[in-house]
């Protein structure tokens, strides 16, 4: 089979995002080879992603190659790649939490696992990050269905449920400290939270960049002078998180926090990095929600009362098994709500696991053709 026979694809909205699903025998085993094409097949660099199947925003410029799984306890490996949209980037640097909702459908639709007759619970391989998620999706008759009565704000209408459970690898606090203060030359310092639950994330207050933290996404992208100093900030935590030069990379991300406005427990506003979401992503949202529940993190000084509910900590607290409760997240789109659960062992180190609620939806099944590599872009 060649590019001009076209190459199966499943697109699907996972979350707030969408999409192109594959599996790995049905592209170049060659990165490079691989990423070449999928930059046709998108339509990049182009605004608009007028000549591909790519939505012109990093929201529906994504891909996940998804096999099953060769460890023993997880069903199916999931690869996530992030599409540049004017820039021709393809970028592992990240996984998506949205996405994520998808992985497990696109499973049981291309039989690379069987479903059961009412739910089906599988165990995700996130090779990104190299954390491990369960998806429980809903399998009546044994097939996915995807109409139901769970909405997500920043989705119109509602769908099946599918819930997702994030356990992380490593340490949250990736240099240890509860804050960390920047140095940032001529603007001055930063306070800054560096945090990962399955995202890398920097959390920054609203008031020390003096905003009020519910500006929308549109203002807050042609304030220029914030852009620079956040687009600063995240460079120098790139560093923190040992990810090296992160110019050219989609991560970290940075949050914006503020107290919350609608009975939430803390208001974000999140870059991604160069762009404001529209709504907030899975696990950007699972970390904010993480830090609110860390005593001394600036998004736990902004928290209203619940946010600040005190974790466990002391001998075996490294288990979070029942320690997790529902964090709500407002965002520009509404709020999500997510159960974090977040434990500090003996020696300090805090730990955590996060679980939300995506929809997810079968958009289009067929053969994508890819533009010819020999064409200018």
């Amino acid at each position: 089979m060649t590019e001009a026979d076209g190459i199966p694809c499943l697109l699907m909205r996972g979350g707030t995002s969408k999409g192109a699903f594959f599996l790995p025998e049905d592209l170049p085993a060659d990165p490079a080879a691989r990423d070449d094409l999928l930059l046709r097949i998108m339509g990049t660099p182009d605004v608009k992603q007028l000549d591909g199947i790519g939505g012109a925003t990093t929201l529906t410029s994504k891909v996940a190659i998804v096999r099953p799984s060769d460890e023993a306890g997880i069903d199916l490996d999931y690869l996530f790649l992030q599409v540049g949209v004017d820039a021709p980037t393809v970028s592992a640097m990240q996984t998506c939490g949205n996405i994520l909702a998808a992985v497990g459908p696109f499973g049981i639709e291309r039989g690379l696992v069987p479903a059961d007759a009412r739910e089906t619970t599988l165990r995700i391989r996130l090779s990104n990050t190299g954390d491990v998620a369960t998806a429980r999706l809903q399998t009546p008759g044994g097939a996915v269905t995807y109409d139901g009565d769970a909405s997500i704000d920043g989705v119109p209408g509602t769908a099946a449920p599918v819930e997702l459970m994030v356990e992380r690898a490593t340490p949250l606090l990736p240099t240890g400290n509860v804050v960390d203060v920047l140095d940032l030359g001529e603007p001055g310092r930063q306070r800054v939270t560096i945090i990962d639950i399955g995202m890398p994330v920097v959390l920054l207050r609203a008031d020390e960049l003096g905003l009020d933290g519910t500006e929308s996404p549109e203002r807050l992208e042609a304030n220029a002078d914030l852009v620079a100093r956040v687009e600063q900030v995240r460079l120098l935590a790139g560093g923190a998180f040992g990810l090296g030069d992160v110019t050219e990379q989609s991560v970290p991300k940075m949050i914006i926090v503020s107290p919350p406005r609608h009975a939430g427990d803390v208001t974000a506003r999140a870059f991604v990095p160069h762009r404001v979401h529209t709504s907030i992503g899975v696990l950007m949202a699972a970390s904010a929600a993480a830090a609110t529940r860390i005593p001394g993190t600036v998004a736990h000084e902004v928290a209203g009362a619940d946010g600040r509910t005190a974790p466990a900590t002391g001998a075996g607290a490294g288990d979070c098994e029942g320690a997790g409760r529902d964090v709500v997240v407002e965002h520009p789109a509404g709020s999500l709500a997510t159960t974090v659960s977040v434990t500090r062992d003996d020696d300090g180190t805090w730990r955590g696991a996060s679980t939300s609620t995506r929809t997810a939806r079968k958009l289009f099944d067929g053969r994508v053709f890819a533009r010819l590599a020999h064409q200018d872009r």
